[in-house]
């Protein structure tokens, strides 16, 4: 099975071709919709459209519907986001706590020692960061 990639193919080209004059073709009967009088579309035997009142609502229709959903989106990431004093914005079903002892300590390990990989406590963090005082 070939490896998908990003990378121009035959197939791609044709396909972005054809969408490319699919698009102004509709934007072009659409505004052949919007502004010629219906007498002439009977002439061209279009006799069946919908309202005029589409011209300006479908796309208004469309575009609210955007702004609906972005707004949504957003109050939806606000309502599922966990207060600031939760514990699951220090700590989730993931954590790895590292067990702690004095040779452990952040201030005790050498140049060239790798400590253990997990999660840091919250007061250790803070202690390491807000404790001193620059110079």
């Amino acid at each position: 099975m070939a490896e998908h990639s990003p990378s121009p193919t035959p197939e791609r080209a044709i396909y972005g071709f054809f969408l490319y004059i699919t698009t102004y073709l509709v934007f072009g009967l659409y505004i052949m919709w919007a502004f010629l009088p219906d007498s002439i579309l009977n002439y061209i035997g279009i006799t069946y459209l919908p309202q005029r009142f589409w011209v300006f609502a479908g796309p208004l229709y469309c575009c609210m519907t955007l702004v609906f959903v972005i707004c949504f989106y957003i109050a939806w990431n606000f309502f599922k986001t966990p207060q600031l004093n939760s514990i699951s914005t220090i700590t989730d079903q993931f954590s790895r706590k590292v067990p702690y002892n004095k040779e452990m300590n952040l201030e005790y390990i050498q140049a060239d020692q790798v400590p253990r990989l997990g999660d840091l406590d919250i007061r250790t963090v803070n202690k390491h960061l807000y404790s001193r005082i620059p110079n």
